[in-house]
């Protein structure tokens, strides 16, 4: 695929591109599209045959000249990992006689963090390189394209570029130039602010809590915090997505850019959550435990990256996929946006009179919501 000089390629691997070049493209605020992350996923096993992820990252470059454009893609053979849920879409689709996987996902792997999916030098190398995953689908005949959690300066990209806009509701805290967890505490309600403090005390009652980066992760760590992860992957997805070199080689990789939570008792490691620190967000990611200690959840995974994102001067904290119960303690519901190509007419018909409906209920959704924050009402 080719225009004016500037030619497009499919790579088998992010690992086959330069990671330099990559990581200019991709910038430092967002460690989801990072070289170092999407070539963990790879290196270690939790990508690649056999995962139903497959690495097909489409780039543009012109002849022999550095990268100019780049997506993480994966050809895909369900719709695991995702969260973006289009299982209904597949099931009217090959009722109707068609073939819906493989599809292309445009996405960090197992990730529900906002970023960029279109990594451009310039933006109007956007539609070239949309252009291109479409006409990669029609090549191969797959039946569709799909970009998940898209960063809100990159949605109208695609929007102009043709392809449908999927809007859903996560939970995120935003820090409001607070100097510590108590100046946040002060601007909630005063029931909820009770309801916070006593949530923490009866966390840390029994347990010790540390909060690593870099260096001071350990090997010891990864494998406590292998078994929590194992154990929350195995109840929610019947089998966990990464493997367990992949922890190491984050540490390894982007030590500096993780945050892992570990709360112990007697010396021992029970709990844990893994945060990423991007350039303006703390994103949660992974969490697990060996003991039920009432509150912990919250307290390693909310209270914990809440005090973190404002020593660190950060504005928000992504806390991951779905959880009403994160409105309770000051999270609060945010619009994610997702965009659609499907090759077959009358099923993006369909598709787009579905997306339509959709839109609505998810509206009206987070209208309510964010009349049920805990803040104090002005």
């Amino acid at each position: 695929m080719s225009d004016g000089g500037l030619a497009a390629r499919v790579g088998g691997s992010v690992g086959a591109f330069d990671r330099v070049q990559w990581n200019a493209l991709a910038g430092p605020g967002n460690p989801f599209v990072s070289h170092e992350f999407l070539t963990a996923l790879e290196d270690s096993g939790s990508v690649g045959a056999g995962t139903g992820w497959q690495p097909a990252p489409l780039v543009i470059k012109e002849d022999d000249g550095p990268l100019l454009a780049a997506m993480p893609a994966y050809l895909k053979g369900h719709s695991q990992g995702e969260y973006v849920f289009d299982h209904s879409w597949a099931d009217a689709f090959e009722r109707a006689g068609g073939s819906y996987y493989p599809k292309l996902q445009i996405a960090a792997p197992f990730t529900p963090a906002t970023g960029p999916r279109l990594l451009l030098a310039d933006e109007a190398l956007a539609r070239p390189l949309l252009a291109a995953a479409e006409q990669l689908c029609l090549q191969n005949q797959f039946s569709s394209a799909h970009a998940t959690f898209i960063e809100p300066a990159q949605q109208t990209l695609f929007e102009e570029a043709g392809w449908m806009l999927r809007s859903d509701i996560q939970f995120h805290w935003h820090n409001r130039d607070f100097a510590d967890f108590d100046g946040f505490l002060a601007s909630l309600a005063s029931r909820k602010r009770k309801d916070l403090r006593k949530e923490r005390a009866a966390a840390q009652a029994d347990v010790s809590i540390k909060r690593l980066r870099g260096d001071d992760i350990h090997p010891e760590h990864w494998d406590a915090f292998w078994h929590f992860y194992q154990d929350t992957g195995a109840r929610k997805w019947g089998t966990p997505y990464l493997t367990r070199a992949a922890f190491d080689l984050f540490g390894e990789r982007m030590g500096d850019r993780l945050l892992l939570v570990l709360a112990f008792q007697d010396g021992e490691a029970i709990a844990g959550a893994l945060n990423f620190i991007g350039g303006d967000a703390l994103y949660g990611r992974y969490w697990g435990c060996t003991r039920d200690v009432r509150f912990l959840h919250f307290e390693l995974c909310y209270y914990q990256a809440i005090d973190a994102a404002i020593e660190l001067g950060l504005s928000r904290v992504e806390a991951g996929a779905q959880g009403g119960h994160k409105l309770a303690r000051g999270y609060e519901p945010v619009e994610t946006v997702s965009a659609h190509w499907i090759a077959d007419p009358g099923f993006r018909a369909a598709v787009e009179d579905f997306l339509e409906r959709e839109r609505a209920g998810v509206a009206a959704d987070r209208n309510y919501l964010a009349t049920r924050t805990p803040f104090r009402k002005t």
